[in-house]
C-alpha cells in the first residue's frame, strides 16, 4: 500500500528572486562547468555583464570596453552613459527592472531587460557596481545578491560610465577557470559586429574594421578560400559569403543584435533558403539546395526589435518579426540578399563562374555518393533498431525547453569494458555512449564517400545527427574517451582528423573534447584520492601518509562502473580539443597524419613522455 504524503500550505514556498537563480541557476545561464567549455556559465556571466556595455555603445555612448581577468575575479568598465545614480541598486537586484522595457531607449538591446546582472549578482560572492554621471559617482556591493555595502552618491572627477566588478562564487562554479582562448573569441564576435568599438582584454587590445568579412578571414585559410569573400551591407543587416575549396560541410556564423547565435534561428533559416534562390535565378537553373550549399562558409548578422530567443542564453532565434513597420525576418533577408547578392553576382563574372563550376562539381559527386549514401541509410536504419554501438541519452541539444540540454554529451569509447563502464555509470538523460571497435580508420586525404563506405563512420554521422550541418547537431559535448597509452592516443588522433576532415566546425565551435581519466588511485581506510598526474600522486601519499595502497589505473576498462561515475559527473575533467590559429587544418593533418617527415619524427622525439611506474615515493 503506498503512504499518501502530507500537502498543506507549509509545501508552498515562494523563493526570492536571488533564492530562485541560485536554485535554478540552468534556468539563467545554461550549464554551470569548470569553465573547459565555452557556453559554461562563467562566460555566461561575463557576457551577461558585458551585453549591457555592448548596448551603451550601440547608443552611440562610450567607444571602449576595459576587461581584465585573474585567476577568478573579472572586472568590466565601460565608458558609456552609466546607470542612473538612483536606480543602481535596483538595477542588479529587483526583477523586472531596467532600461530595456523602454523600446525608445534601447531599441535593439543585447542585453534582456537586465535579468542577466542580476543572475551574475545572485551567482557571485562578490560583487560591485560603480556608476559614473554627471560629476558624481554611486558605489553598491553584494555576497550572494545580498545588498552588504550602499554607499551614498559623492563628487567625482572620474570618466562617466559603469564598472562592474564580480567573482563567481565557488560553491555553485567548483574548481573553475576562465580559458583565454574562450574569452578572446568571444570578444573578437564583439568588435566584428560592433565596428568602432575598442575593446582592451588584459591589456590586449580588439578592433575589427571589416565587420564580417574579418570574422571568416580570421577563422579560415584565406588560400583554401573558393573566391575573395562577397561582403554586404544594409539597414539592420549585414552578411559574408565564400566558397571552401577543400571542406565538405556548410559553416554559418549567425548574430541577432550582436548576439552570437550558435543554433541558428530563423535568420540563419531565411539566410540558408535565399542564396539557394538567388543562385538559382542567376544562373536559371534548379540546382539541388545541397550542391549550391556545399563547403559554403558564411556569416549573418541582423537587428531585430525586442527580439524572441528560445531560452535565456539567447543562443537560437524565435522572431518571425523585424518589428516596427519592417516586414518579416524571412522577407526582409530574402529582399536583401535577393538584391544584393544578385548584383554582385552580375558585377563579379570571376566569383559567379566559379560558383557554377563548384556547384557543378557538387552534383556530380552527390549523383556518384547517391547509391552509397542510399545503402549507408538503409543499413542505418536497420542498426538502428539494435544499434549496439550508440546507446542513447533521453535529452538533446536541440531541445530548447529542456534547462539541461546543454550538458548532452556523447562519449566515443574504444572496446567493449571501457564502453561497457561508462555505459553503467552514466547520466542516462544527459549522457550517450558510442562504441568503437578497435582503430578507426585513418581517413586523412579521402573523400566524403569514406564515411558512407566505412560503417562506423557512417553510424557515428548518423549517431551526431550532422550529414549537411552542424544545425540539428544532437550533443552539445563529443568526448573521445580513451586510454592514456600508444593506442588510446593513437585512437584519438584518428578521431580528430575525421573531425578535421569532414566537420571541422565541430572543433571550430569547441564541442570537441578529450575525456582525462585518473592515472592513480591512492586511498587510506578513511580517504580515497584520484589523480591524474605524477605530482597529484606525490601530493596524495603525502596527504594520506603512513603507506596508503596505490593502484595505478592502465586503461579504462580497469575502472568499476561505480568508480567511473566520480570522473564522468559533476568533477568530470575535459581537454577541450582547439585549432591553433598559426596552422590551417590541411597543414595540422598534413604533419600529424602524413608520411613520416623528419619534422614529425623530431617533433614526436621531442614531445614523447615516459611514465615509469614507482613502487615507493
Amino acid at each position: 500500500m503506498s503512504v499518501i504524503s502530507n500537502y498543506t500550505e507549509d509545501n508552498i514556498r515562494s523563493l526570492d528572486w536571488k533564492e530562485h537563480i541560485r536554485m535554478r541557476p540552468g534556468m539563467y545561464i545554461g550549464k554551470l562547468g569548470d569553465g573547459s567549455s565555452p557556453d559554461d556559465g562563467i562566460y555566461i556571466l561575463l557576457k551577461e555583464v558585458l551585453d549591457n556595455s555592448i548596448d551603451e555603445f550601440v547608443m552611440g555612448a562610450g567607444k571602449t570596453i576595459d576587461i581584465s581577468i585573474s585567476d577568478t575575479g573579472v572586472s568590466v568598465r565601460d565608458y558609456g552613459r552609466g546607470i542612473p545614480l538612483g536606480k543602481v541598486v535596483d538595477v542588479v537586484s529587483k526583477m523586472n527592472t531596467g532600461g530595456k522595457y523602454d523600446s525608445r531607449a534601447f531599441k535593439k538591446s543585447v542585453g534582456l531587460n537586465g535579468v542577466g546582472t542580476k543572475a551574475v549578482n545572485a551567482l557571485s560572492s562578490s560583487f560591485k557596481v560603480e556608476s559614473c554621471r554627471d560629476g558624481k559617482i554611486k558605489a553598491v556591493s553584494f555576497e550572494q545578491g545580498n545588498l552588504i555595502l550602499d554607499q551614498q552618491i559623492e563628487e567625482s572627477s572620474k570618466r562617466k560610465g559603469t564598472k562592474v566588478t564580480f567573482v563567481p562564487d565557488d560553491v555553485i562554479f567548483k574548481k573553475y577557470k576562465y580559458r583565454a582562448e574562450y574569452v578572446s573569441k568571444m570578444l573578437k564576435y564583439y568588435v566584428y559586429l560592433n565596428p568602432g568599438l575598442t575593446i582592451v582584454f588584459n591589456g590586449e587590445k580588439y578592433i575589427s574594421e571589416n565587420g564580417l568579412k574579418d570574422l571568416l578571414e580570421d577563422n579560415n585559410d584565406i588560400e583554401k578560400l573558393l573566391y575573395p569573400i562577397i561582403h554586404l551591407k544594409g539597414d539592420d543587416i549585414e552578411v559574408a559569403i565564400t566558397h571552401s575549396k577543400i571542406q565538405y560541410s556548410e559553416e554559418y556564423y549567425s548574430f541577432v543584435n550582436g548576439q552570437h547565435t550558435t543554433q541558428g534561428g530563423t535568420h540563419q533559416s531565411a539566410f540558408r533558403e535565399a542564396v539557394v534562390k538567388v543562385v538559382r535565378d542567376f544562373y536559371g537553373k534548379p540546382y539541388d539546395a545541397s550542391d549550391i550549399r556545399k563547403s559554403i562558409i558564411s556569416a549573418v548578422s541582423i537587428k531585430v526589435m525586442e527580439p524572441i530567443f528560445e531560452s535565456q542564453t539567447k543562443t537560437k532565434l524565435g522572431s518571425t518579426e523585424m518589428g516596427g513597420d519592417l516586414p518579416t525576418v524571412r522577407s526582409y533577408i530574402n529582399d536583401f540578399i535577393g538584391k544584393y547578392l544578385d548584383n554582385y553576382l552580375h558585377k563579379n563574372p570571376e566569383t559567379s563562374e566559379k560558383i557554377q563550376r563548384k556547384i557543378v562539381q557538387a552534383e556530380k559527386e552527390r549523383k556518384e555518393l547517391s547509391g552509397i549514401r542510399k545503402l549507408a541509410r538503409e543499413r542505418a536504419k536497420k542498426s538502428n533498431l539494435h544499434n549496439k554501438k550508440l546507446r542513447d541519452c533521453r535529452v538533446h541539444l536541440g531541445d530548447m525547453n529542456k534547462e539541461n540540454r546543454l550538458d548532452s554529451t556523447l562519449f566515443i569509447t574504444e572496446g567493449d569494458s571501457a564502453s561497457g563502464s561508462i555505459t553503467k555509470s552514466r547520466n542516462v538523460n544527459t549522457q550517450a555512449v558510442f562504441s568503437l571497435r578497435g582503430k578507426p580508420l585513418n581517413c586523412y586525404s579521402m573523400s566524403k564517400k569514406i564515411v558512407y563506405e566505412n560503417e562506423e563512420f557512417n553510424l557515428l554521422q548518423a549517431a551526431l545527427n550532422i550529414e549537411d550541418s552542424i544545425e540539428y547537431l544532437r550533443y552539445n559535448n563529443i568526448v573521445i574517451a580513451t586510454d592514456a597509452d600508444v593506442d588510446g592516443m593513437h585512437i584519438r588522433l584518428l578521431l580528430i582528423t575525421f573531425f578535421l576532415q569532414f566537420f571541422p566546425e565541430l572543433i571550430k565551435e569547441g564541442h570537441l573534447y578529450i575525456l582525462q581519466t585518473p592515472l592513480f588511485r591512492v586511498r587510506n581506510k578513511k580517504e580515497t584520492i584520484y589523480c591524474y598526474s605524477e605530482k597529484e600522486r606525490i601530493e596524495a601519499f603525502k596527504k594520506l601518509g603512513s603507506k596508503p595502497e596505490i593502484t595505478r589505473f592502465k586503461g579504462l576498462g580497469e575502472i568499476s562502473p561505480n568508480e567511473f561515475k566520480h570522473f564522468i559527473g559533476d568533477s568530470i575533467r575535459l581537454d577541450p580539443v582547439m585549432l591553433d590559429e598559426n596552422f590551417s587544418i590541411e597543414e595540422l593533418l598534413s604533419f600529424y597524419m602524413g608520411k613520416n617527415t623528419p619534422d614529425r619524427q623530431k617533433f614526436i622525439i621531442d614531445n614523447l613522455k615516459v611514465e615509469l611506474d614507482r613502487i615507493d615515493s
